[in-house]
């Protein structure tokens, strides 16, 4: 608890922290919506084969002037099983019997078509241009919309190994301030890239960095706020609003570049004001780095209102406060301990697996919003209104059911939603599927949170850190799978969905495997869960509930 003095005496929620808390919400509020970027920069407009007589704005030499549009897009163009019209082929012929509505000697299977060898014609209605029209990635090109994703999650799981490393290295502003500005110029350089390989290569070094940005700002934020107050640090840096954010500025805008430029350009203005962040004192002290965390800690005490702080704070009264982490620090426990610890061992891997299983089908549904409705815009603000809402919820259903059941029931929900909506694709049950849709997304944004909590009271305090980045990394190994298994829509367009439901529901066999901790003693050692017992037992029951729910 000595950092936690510190903290008092410079001020622990006071000035400073809000302002903080502010300027990091801002940005998270701005940068979130690159990582959904392809929802709408590589939207799939409705497309059919160009046609010479359709297209080519003359008359043809056989008086088709006289036809309207619907006759001669009925002979120029077949139907698919679904009696609308086929995106990838066309007539080699136009088909002028099909005018004759009687006619039933001619069988329709004997026309000869082809592929849109001329290019394509789309429907402008819901998006003047995106990277779908610009480079014709349609037909055989149609999991181009995946592969851009998988690219982007693949640099964030990437990004995250090696500038969290990085960040224990050179300092959690640093790393934060270059990551901000790499996100930026990656993504205003995207709207410059002539080919698609060289937009997947941007995007990629634009997730290689993003997430390093929501990381830092979290690990900014709680490592200059006190324990008990990290629940609503962790409600104000969610990144629910960014999501209705992207959904409104999209409607506006419908121009790729345009969307991409709206929202690229202002991180180089957030990044200019970084400049004014305080780094985190408790690195700076544990990397040997004492003065230097002594002025930043006076500089806090000042924005605080802490005038007589300043003259207190010296090396020897950190130092004095500090002495038991010091010590904690060299003896560090190392991972490797987890091979001899059996019970913890499980309960991490349990962890690990339904961290995944929640990943793939959150990051399943926010990805794919043009699978799930047409108006993509006002589902993109209704799944951000739902994520948040979800929180609050999640915290309720904890303290009511406790926190093995509350898991079970938002994991089961999730996987019986998405798996239900699939028997639901049919324009008169849009409106059932979509509700279902967003069922399943609340459910398992609660369900992330609750793993979050439950993560908490199950790991020692010793390895909680540690095991908490493993945990991420599988989490973020979910968010590849779950756009890699939208390419798997060209063998079956049922077959991901049922990916993303099935994960949660057999992930709950992990989950039975955990023991209920709710109003339970936080674990301190390796040595607690073994025992399955807590060496703080003499802990105040009062002091206990505080601990249990610091986030």
């Amino acid at each position: 608890m000595g950092f936690e003095v510190l903290l008092e005496h410079v001020g622990d929620l006071g000035r400073f922290q809000i302002l903080q808390l502010l300027c990091f919400y801002i940005i998270i509020l701005i940068a979130y919506p690159h990582v959904l970027l392809e929802n709408f920069t590589v939207a799939v407009p409705e497309h059919r084969c160009w046609v010479r007589i359709l297209d080519n704005g003359t008359l043809s030499d056989n008086g088709t002037g006289l036809l309207s549009q619907e006759d001669l897009l009925r002979i120029s163009i077949p139907l698919d099983s679904n009696l609308r019209p086929e995106k990838c082929r066309r007539f080699v012929h136009p088909q002028w019997q099909l005018l004759h509505l009687n006619s039933t000697f001619w069988n329709l299977s004997e026309a000869e078509t082809e592929p849109c060898v001329d290019g394509w014609v789309y429907d402008k209605s819901y998006f003047h241009s995106t990277i779908v029209t610009e480079w014709d990635l349609v037909c055989e090109y149609q999991s181009s919309k995946s592969i851009a994703q998988v690219v982007f999650m693949i640099g964030s799981l990437l990004g995250g190994l090696i500038f969290g490393h990085l960040s224990d290295r050179f300092g959690r502003k640093t790393i934060f301030q270059w990551c901000l500005l790499q996100t930026a110029i990656c993504d205003i350089c995207v709207v410059f890239a002539p080919t698609f390989f060289v937009y997947c290569s941007l995007r990629f070094l634009a997730g290689l960095f993003t997430w390093t940005v929501f990381s830092n700002s979290f690990t900014l934020i709680t490592e200059w706020t006190r324990p008990q107050s990290q629940a609503m640090v962790a409600i104000f840096t969610s990144y629910s609003t960014g999501q209705m954010l992207l959904g409104g500025v999209a409607f506006f805008f419908r121009s790729w570049i345009t969307l991409q430029l709206i929202l690229s350009i202002p991180l180089l203005v957030c990044c200019v004001f970084t400049r004014m962040l305080v780094e985190s004192a408790r690195w700076l002290v544990f990397s040997n780095q004492l003065e230097k965390g002594l002025e930043e800690l006076r500089r806090v005490a000042r924005i605080n209102g802490k005038k007589n702080a300043g003259e207190t704070l010296t090396i020897e009264f950190v130092k004095s406060n500090l002495q038991e982490e010091f010590q904690e620090a060299k003896t560090k426990i190392s991972v490797l301990q987890l091979f001899h610890a059996p019970r913890l061992c499980m309960r991490s891997c349990c962890l690990c697996c339904i961290r995944m299983a929640l990943a793939i089908p959150f990051y399943g549904l926010i990805l794919n919003l043009q699978h799930l409705g047409s108006n993509i815009f006002l589902l993109q603000i209704l799944f951000g209104l739902v994520t948040f809402i979800s929180r609050f919820v999640a915290f309720l259903v904890l303290n009511y059911l406790g926190r093995k059941q509350s898991q079970i029931l938002f994991m089961f929900l999730t996987g019986l939603s998405i798996l239900v909506s699939i028997f639901l694709s049919s324009e008169t049950q849009q409106t059932l599927r979509i509700i279902l849709t967003t069922l399943g997304l609340g459910a398992v944004s609660a369900g992330l949170t609750a793993q979050t909590i439950y993560n908490l009271e199950l790991i020692p305090t010793v390895l909680r850190s540690t095991i908490g980045g493993i945990r991420e990394i599988f989490g973020r190994v979910g968010a590849v799978m779950a756009p890699l298994f939208m390419t798997l829509a060209v063998y079956s367009p049922h077959l991901p969905w049922i990916l993303y439901g099935a994960f949660p529901i057999l992930s709950v066999l992990a989950v039975l495997c955990l023991p209920e901790t709710r109003n339970g003693p936080l674990p301190n050692t390796i040595q607690d869960v073994e025992n399955d017992t807590s060496v703080s037992g003499k802990v105040k029951k009062e002091d206990t509930s505080v601990k249990i729910t610091q986030f």
